[in-house]
């Protein structure tokens, strides 16, 4: 039976859980006794740093999600973020299990807009619980050990935007699920075109997927239907691969292509995006409007045009 994507993200996650449980709990047991010490945290986590494998920051925080230490990454202390209230992160809103750690869920960074996510462990003191030692992950990172899921073969029927040209007066676009978490899902698509070895991707703005190909399986499509747009932990299926330099679309150019094409389906209610496309290897980006109407043109004349010269 072939896996789907929400099974391949399972087994990744429970391969990186296994990874990590037991340096997470050493490492928090040795913060029991230096809890509430600033200082002695600091030194605790810097020298226990290393081994937790691919972290990008410890921290601890109180059981109020306030932060008691300050950040520790590779090169040292990083400042700043002592007293830091981490309340409102996604992470921190997740139910820690009763055996006291938690792989979170895939979130999108704050300061980098990366694909990332936390593990916490709990301290505790005989059986009271202290708070939690965090430990943050760029996705990048993170080895992926999961094999690639497969597309079910099954005929999939989607209900497209209605407008045709004929009517296209008498229309208005209708706000998607995709329209309401653009920003999102825009970062993903971002990291999988430009990290994860995706190397042609269909948007359809209004049925809220995109069709997508890769490198590594460059003859079949895979479609991320809304549910996976919404869910950065899509980026761990999909294995870390570096940037064609055979590639006509140049790296930093991808994330000016899509913002773009954000502004071209939400600029207008009338004459608005429904789908379009970016192929990185022939350079081309693909238009189709509400009007019906497609154009197919070069990244760099896509680029040279603002909103004002579509409508």
């Amino acid at each position: 039976m072939n896996k789907s994507w929400k099974d391949s993200i399972y087994l990744q996650r429970e391969e990186l859980a296994h990874i990590l449980r037991e340096p997470m709990a050493r490492l928090a047991e040795r913060c029991t006794q230096a809890w509430g010490d600033r200082e002695q945290l600091n030194a605790i986590l810097d020298s226990g740093f290393s081994s937790i494998p691919n972290c990008t920051f410890l921290y601890c925080v109180g059981m109020d999600s306030i932060q008691i230490c300050d950040n520790i990454s590779q090169s040292g202390i990083t400042s700043g973020h002592f007293g830091r209230d981490r309340s409102q992160r996604p992470y921190m809103k997740e139910v820690v299990p009763s055996w006291g750690f938690l792989l979170s869920d895939a979130y999108i960074s704050l300061t980098e807009r990366r694909p990332s996510l936390t593990a916490l462990q709990v301290v505790r003191r005989d059986d009271h619980w202290l708070g939690y030692l965090g430990a943050d992950f760029d996705l990048r990172n993170l080895s992926v050990t999961s094999e690639l899921y497969d597309e079910p073969g099954y005929w999939r029927q989607v209900k497209g935007d209605p407008a045709i040209r004929g009517t296209v007066f008498l229309q208005s676009r209708a706000e998607s699920p995709m329209d309401k978490n653009m920003d999102q899902a825009l970062s993903i698509l971002e990291e999988l075109l430009t990290q994860r070895g995706v190397f042609q991707c269909i948007l359809h703005f209004s049925s809220s997927q995109a069709t997508i190909w890769t490198v590594d399986d460059p003859f079949r499509y895979r479609i991320l239907d809304h549910e996976a747009l919404n869910d950065p932990d899509i980026c761990l299926v999909f294995p870390s691969r570096p940037y064609p330099s055979n590639a006509a679309i140049p790296q930093v150019d991808i994330k000016r292509i899509l913002n773009t094409m954000q502004s071209l389906r939400l600029a207008d209610s009338t004459f608005y995006l429904r789908t379009a496309s970016i192929n990185i290897f022939n350079g081309t980006v693909s238009l189709t409007f509400s009007c019906d109407g497609s154009h197919y043109m070069s990244y760099v004349e896509f680029l040279m045009k603002d909103t004002a010269f579509w409508f």
